[in-house]
């Protein structure tokens, strides 16, 4: 299973977010994104219940899966994540990102997840308080704390998310977790992406920032960190 160690202190995992890119011809902007030094990519999965959009689903994923070499990260913004996970194992992909708002019962969700040998992720919305997730702290490989509402273009970055990406950090310091942070929402290598990395995000999620620029290898690296 592709997957990721935490990366080297003041920089971060760089994902694009496909939901950017051309979906009539995703191959060269997936190949575009790994010549530029991208770590992972991150698949925004909408349901039009859980948010007020409709994106793709596994079958999508897996032609993804088919492209790439990359971990995979599938976000899923849906009500019942748990109806659908073992089409995602079997699509390729490598983490799913389930979110606590959710109808579907957290503990026995990410147990399937583990019965289907994928990591094991969960989000929060902006609004919704940091003690919805300690109970797992635990057992994920990723915390995904997103910094706008998610289903909604365009919308400002929500600066609660540094406050919650550093009590994660300090948490998983402290307890001695093992799980990545990851933050999509308005990120980009300016302002958003570095105080996330200072906060201790490990991943930072972009999605038009990245994939618009005509220097995508720039970018990549002012998002991780070098630049």
């Amino acid at each position: 299973m592709n997957w990721l160690p935490r990366p080297a202190e003041g920089n971060a995992w760089v994902a694009p977010s496909l939901l950017s890119a051309d979906f009539a011809d995703l191959g060269p902007d997936i190949a575009d994104m790994t010549a530029a030094g991208a770590d992972l990519l991150h698949l925004d999965i909408m349901d039009g219940h859980f948010v007020p959009n409709l994106t793709f689903g596994p079958l999508i994923c897996g032609a993804i899966r088919r492209l790439t070499d990359l971990p995979l990260d599938a976000h899923l913004m849906i009500s019942r994540p748990d109806q659908y996970l073992a089409p995602f194992a079997k699509a390729g992909i490598d983490a799913l990102t389930i979110h606590v708002e959710a109808e579907s019962p957290v503990s026995e969700t990410l147990a399937q997840i583990v019965e289907l040998d994928m990591k094991l992720g969960i989000s929060l919305n902006p609004g919704t308080d940091l003690e919805e997730i300690l109970p797992y702290l635990g057992q994920l490989d990723l915390v995904l704390v997103m910094s706008v509402q998610p289903g909604f273009g365009g919308q400002k970055f929500n600066p609660v998310a540094v406050e919650k990406i550093a009590e994660l950090a300090r948490r998983r310091e402290t307890e001695g977790h093992r799980f990545l942070i990851s933050v999509d929402g308005g990120i980009n290598g300016i302002d958003t992406g570095p105080a996330c990395r200072q906060a201790g995000a490990d991943i930072l999620v972009s999605g038009s920032w990245l994939l618009g620029a005509d220097d995508r290898p720039g970018r990549v690296d002012q998002l991780r960190g070098d630049s």
